[in-house]
């Protein structure tokens, strides 16, 4: 029978050899224990069986329960790590407590009665045999290693239902050493005197993990992707420390950074300049802000893509990792892309400034057409359009008074879109006449009420014809403040205006600088049923309508703007 034990503790130290062979540094630090207690383990068995004293045999069953104690922890922790499932430092720190507190029972054999109450020795059939009854020392061991099988059924049952990330026949390789380790320990007294099944199942684990391993290399896609891509040698590496100390680098890395190649490891690079100005000032803006991780570098032509990312010792950051790629031919044709873009953006622009510039002719032509029917407005589009802009520019200039833009324009304040719509839609603010009989339109004096009212409806006609003309628009602001002004331009500061009698702010922002425009344009312009007046009569007219007629908060920019608005009337000879 000793044969047996030496023959499996042979098998032992193979199989042990060829993990050894086949061994990566990622594989899991609880298999490697496993390959290395094992050959120990089985030893023991054998010089057990070998033992021609009670001493020598004491010894040896000692050293044999290192399986039952430590294996079975191992074989545990082993499962946790390759289901992908952590382990809290405490949690690892309290099995190895209770396993090496039952060890340290174990440890007592034949000197105290905690683990063997009783303990002889005999050779039987030339093969040394120790004789015991049990302590409860024993009952505890058998306790934790029902405990870890439990632990690890449990584990290996709950990852193979719920985890995609562990594959399925990993988990049932697993289940195999662990059933046939649990059959051994506590169904194996049932056989013969003499052969122990322990040995063989710690064999029979080794055969499976192996097997196990192989099939995690083939899993393991992080180092799988890493080895292909070192093995196809077109990505550099370099790697520095969190201080800036050199570790290493690659010879694609060198190629692209020759300096690097003349930096010893373990030293700071500062003194090479291009590594200064590339690599290290990278790392800098990468530790301001991790999202500025990948940078560019160009050299004989070529334009390299660098990726930084923290260099990782297990779960532990230990410093920062660069990865150099060539993207010359991305970055070639991204380029071009770039290129055909612009000049599609350029085209597209053109064209649209050209339709944007056809739309606006179209309506100043139509607001001309509808011009020319009023004998008493010749040149008021084009004059109070030009007004709506020096207004426009005198509040653009207002970057001091805050609150009154606030109180004005809320809390998107002036802005270039509003600047350019209220500009734009100011020739649309008489469209409305229209509709007006030419009978009351034309007519050289002052209108009666009913002829007043009348003329009144253009302001919602007007309102009806750019919503009809501008029905479909992508610019909704534009057909917004253009409806507004041509809606709301006769309304009054007090209520007292037309056609809704609005007050105060009720009256839309655009509708408020445009009844400025109309009546400063109607004060100083002749019209067939009275003169120009002066620029003075004018501007006490205007002056005291602040508040009234005006929003009074507009006043600073009329006064503002007067001297520019007396040089542009005082230039015309048809006013």
């Amino acid at each position: 029978m000793g044969a047996y034990y030496e023959v499996l503790f042979g098998l032992s130290v193979l199989l042990t050899l060829i993990y050894i062979i086949i061994w990566h540094k990622h594989f899991d630090t609880h298999i490697s224990l496993i390959f290395a207690f094992i050959p120990l383990v089985n030893l023991a068995y054998a010089l057990l069986a070998h033992a021609r004293t009670l001493d020598a045999a004491l010894v040896a069953a000692k050293l044999t329960y290192i399986g039952g104690c430590f294996l079975s922890l191992f074989i545990t922790q082993s499962i946790f790590g390759l289901c992908h499932i952590d382990l809290k430092r405490w949690m690892n720190a309290g099995l190895m407590l209770m396993c090496l507190t039952s060890y340290a029972f174990v440890l007592s054999m034949g000197n105290a009665p905690y683990f063997y109450k009783t303990v002889d020795f005999e050779i039987d059939k030339g093969m040394g045999r120790l004789t015991k009854t049990y302590g409860f020392a024993h009952t505890l061991t058998f306790v934790i290693i029902t405990f870890l099988i439990v632990i690890s059924v449990i584990v290996m049952v709950y990852s193979f239902i719920k985890k995609k990330d562990v594959s399925n026949k990993t988990i049932v390789l697993l289940m195999l050493p662990v059933t046939v380790s649990f059959l051994s320990y506590f169904l194996g007294r049932n056989l013969p005197e003499g052969i122990d099944p322990m040995p063989l199942s710690y064999v029979f684990a080794q055969i499976i993990y192996l097997i196990i391993v192989h099939r995690l290399c083939l899993y393991d896609v992080t180092d799988l992707g890493v080895e292909s891509i070192v093995k196809k040698g077109d990505t550099g590496f370099v790697s520095f420390s969190f201080d800036y100390t050199y570790l290493g680098s690659n010879e694609i890395a060198q190629k692209v950074f020759p300096a690097l190649a003349e930096i010893k490891v373990d030293t700071y690079p500062g003194k090479y300049m291009s590594i200064k100005n590339t690599l290290l000032n990278w790392l800098e803006d990468f530790k301001r802000d991790e999202t500025r991780d990948h940078f560019y570098h160009e050299i004989d032509d070529k334009i390299y893509l660098i990726t930084i990312s923290y260099l990782y010792d297990g779960k532990h950051r230990v410093g920062y990792q660069f990865f150099v790629t060539d993207d010359t031919a991305s970055r070639k044709y991204m380029k071009l892309i770039t290129n055909y873009n612009d000049q599609l953006t350029a085209e597209v622009a053109e064209k649209t400034e050209n339709i944007v510039a056809m739309h606006n002719r179209l309506i100043l032509g139509m607001a001309t057409m509808v011009e020319s029917r009023d004998n008493s407005t010749g040149g008021h589009i084009r004059r109070t359009s030009d007004v709506i802009k020096i207004l426009i520019d005198e509040i653009k200039k207002d970057t001091s008074d805050k609150k009154n833009i606030l109180l004005l324009f809320g809390r998107g304040g002036l802005t270039e879109e509003f600047c350019k719509n209220v500009i734009q839609a100011a020739p649309m603010h008489d469209l409305g006449k229209i509709a007006v009989d030419d009978a009351v339109l034309r007519k050289p004096g002052k209108f009666t009420d009913e002829e007043y009212e009348k003329m009144k409806a253009h302001a919602a006609e007007g309102a009806r014809i750019v919503d009809s003309i501008l029905e479909g628009t992508d610019n909704e602001s534009f057909h917004k403040v253009a409806r507004n002004v041509a809606h709301y331009h006769h309304e009054r500061w007090d209520g007292s205006g037309y056609p809704e009698h609005l007050k105060g702010e009720e009256i839309p922002i655009e509708a408020r600088i445009m009844a400025i425009a109309d009546v400063y344009d109607a004060l100083v312009s002749k019209r067939v049923y009275k003169d120009s007046f002066s620029f003075e009569d004018a501007d006490r007219i205007m002056m005291e309508s602040f508040g009234k007629h005006f929003d009074k908060r507009l006043e600073k920019y009329y006064v503002a703007a007067r001297p520019r608005l007396e040089e542009y009337y005082g230039s015309m000879s048809d006013r």
